[in-house]
């Protein structure tokens, strides 16, 4: 079984990069993008019954236009019991800001709090932490 990671960014620099490096694990790992929260929450309703096209990871962005990561969450707590499949959600921000970071807790569904970029080692501690390999 395939495994996916969800990457939802506004930035296609970061997006690109961080696909490059989850691709050069040679681990057969999935990647889908999306640009943000709104476009994420509407591309996971579409996949909610398929179980094997769910993300297993997700790394959602906070600052973001249109729905920023906290809409985002929001709006998953809300719908999350629809979804098939547990999904482990990861902020992955440039932010350092200790608000940001204590939001961030209180939200039972966010795994983890990484800060930009994120690099090879990162991603294999969150597929270990996963049981991916």
């Amino acid at each position: 079984m395939k495994r996916t990671i969800c990457i939802i960014d506004d930035d296609p620099l970061y997006k690109l990069l961080l696909k490059k490096t989850i691709e050069r694990l040679n681990l057969n790992i999935g990647v889908v993008t999306y640009e943000d929260g709104k476009q994420a929450i509407e591309g996971l309703s579409k996949l909610k019954e398929n179980t094997a096209q769910l993300p297993d990871i997700i790394l959602l962005d906070i600052n973001m236009p249109v729905m920023d990561g906290w809409e985002f969450m929001d709006q998953f707590v809300e719908d999350k019991n629809q979804f098939s499949k547990a999904m482990t959600i990861y902020i992955a921000s440039s932010s350092i800001a200790t608000h940001d970071i204590e939001k961030s807790k209180t939200y039972t569904e966010i795994s983890g709090y990484l800060v930009k970029p994120i690099v090879k080692n990162t991603i294999l501690e969150l597929l270990q932490n996963k049981v991916f390999m």
